[in-house]
């Protein structure tokens, strides 16, 4: 079995009418999956699964999908991907919870400036399927617009790490 790290992009998840965090551990059993736990009223969600990573995407996108009655992205990362994001931190110096890891579905841009706008102090550096973002003054303050938003989703440090550790404690 694969301890797998699922995120979801731009759905709510918290309130009436939305998707709350019990719906979507139902979801996640309902598919098979096993172990599953959440964190957080972001779109977070750890399990385990002996399918590969596409076809564990392809579904969990399908079903919250299906609930949502819109198109819902999920990126999804194995126990020791989501763990290695931390490792390849390049901001080491700086608050975890002023750095973003902007999960991509593939390789971020190779220019990771391209198509940036509203830049004022921030720093953005490629990972392999992330983009690390450190916002000096915090994300309350940025007018900061990265295209790769558009297609992934963002999780500060603190958040990856919590849920690296609860992926390592499935196994």
């Amino acid at each position: 079995m694969t301890g797998y790290v699922a995120l979801l992009r731009a759905v709510n998840v918290g309130g009436t009418g939305k998707l709350p965090m019990s719906v979507l551990v139902e979801i996640c059993e309902a598919a098979g999956f096993q172990k599953v736990k959440t964190y957080i009223a972001s779109g977070n969600v750890v399990f385990q699964s002996d399918r590969a990573e596409d076809p564990v995407r392809r579904e969990l996108e399908e079903r919250v999908s299906a609930y949502a009655r819109k198109h819902v992205t999920v990126m999804v990362r194995t126990a020791d991907e989501i763990a290695a994001v931390l490792v390849r931190n390049p901001f080491l110096d700086a608050p975890r919870n002023r750095i973003m890891a902007l999960f991509v579905p593939g390789p971020p841009p190779s220019d990771p400036l391209a198509g940036v706008t509203g830049i004022k102090n921030e720093q953005i550096r490629p990972g392999l399927r992330e983009l690390y973002v450190y916002y000096p003054d915090g994300m309350a303050a940025t007018r900061l617009r990265i295209p790769s938003e558009k297609q992934g989703t963002a999780r500060n440090l603190n958040t990856v790490a919590r849920l690296a550790e609860i992926a390592a404690a499935l196994s």
